[in-house]
């Protein structure tokens, strides 16, 4: 049994769905039960589990042989970066113990040692944490998620502006989640063994003019990308609904990405370009 924590998300979603559709059994972890009811019309049991609550999960992972673990991400209203190391702990908890004999773990390009840099710190502490106790676990380091600019949708179709934090000709390494879906998917298949940190990324990089350009192809409009400026970073993203911490937190992820750009040798390369991405997005939202 495959068990799936984070499998309401992008990569978890696309995950869940590969490996049923190659007939695998599959369980997914999930707070509401109602968000899985498409996976579960596949074929996926449902465990209706909070991280939180370490006995419960336990309970779930004593039913399954490997665990694909995406630490949930916090709500942006509250400290993102204390949130998310205490779901960490908790779920570093439950797998002590835990008779797997797998696990796959999603990472990010960027991991490294900090304590407000976004999910960057935490993500390197999920890794040196994982690598610390006994069972198998392969770790995939993903690029920039090209879902991230799904929120860009409404702004690109009604403003024919794209805003972004980094400079628009800035090129940055991205990926579908459905092509990590699909490596996650032969991760979870392979065999028992410590692998990685598998890189994985799209066809190529992108800039934030990129995604305009993708946007204004799929909606047969102009579309600019705008970027804002270092001084509002904090702004804008309070302007989401961003915790004070948590909008001080990514904006600091955000300056080490930008001033620290991360390349990784030898990526493994996904299918899905950009412009396939987007196009994709506009159909399902613009019917």
């Amino acid at each position: 049994m495959h068990i799936i924590l984070g499998a309401t998300g992008h990569v978890g979603s696309a995950l869940a769905e590969a490996l049923l559709a190659k007939g695998q059994p599959v369980t997914v972890i999930t707070r509401h039960a109602s968000k899985t009811e498409a996976l579960r019309k596949k074929g996926a049991k449902v465990a209706v589990v909070d991280v939180f609550d370490v006995a419960a999960f336990q309970r779930v992972l004593a039913g399954g042989k490997r665990l694909f673990l995406l630490n949930p991400p916090a709500a942006p209203s509250t400290d993102t970066a204390a949130e998310e190391r205490r779901s960490l702990r908790s779920i570093l908890r439950a797998v002590q113990g835990a008779n797997l004999e797998k696990i796959v773990a999603e990472s990010a390009y960027g991991a490294q040692p900090g304590e407000r840099i976004g999910d960057l710190g935490v993500l390197h502490e999920m890794e040196q944490a994982l690598a610390a106790q006994p069972i198998p676990t392969a770790v995939i380091r993903a690029a920039y998620y090209m879902s991230n600019w799904d929120l860009s949708l409404q702004t690109a179709q009604e403003q024919g502006v794209v805003h972004t934090m980094y400079p628009v000709d800035f090129a940055l390494p991205m990926v579908a989640p459905h092509d990590l879906g699909q490596f996650a998917a032969r991760l979870m298949e392979g065999p028992a063994k410590d692998s990685g940190p598998h890189h994985v990324e799209g066809p190529e990089a992108y800039t934030s003019a990129d995604v305009a350009e993708a946007f204004a192809l799929a909606l047969n409009k102009p579309v600019r990308a705008v970027q804002t400026p270092r001084s509002q970073w904090e702004h804008a993203f309070k302007a989401m609904g961003f915790s004070d911490a948590g909008a001080a937190s990514y904006a600091a992820m955000t300056r080490v990405t930008l001033d620290k750009k991360y390349e990784a040798e030898n990526p493994e390369r996904g299918r899905v370009s950009l412009r396939e991405y987007i196009a994709a997005l506009v159909r399902r939202n613009t019917g």
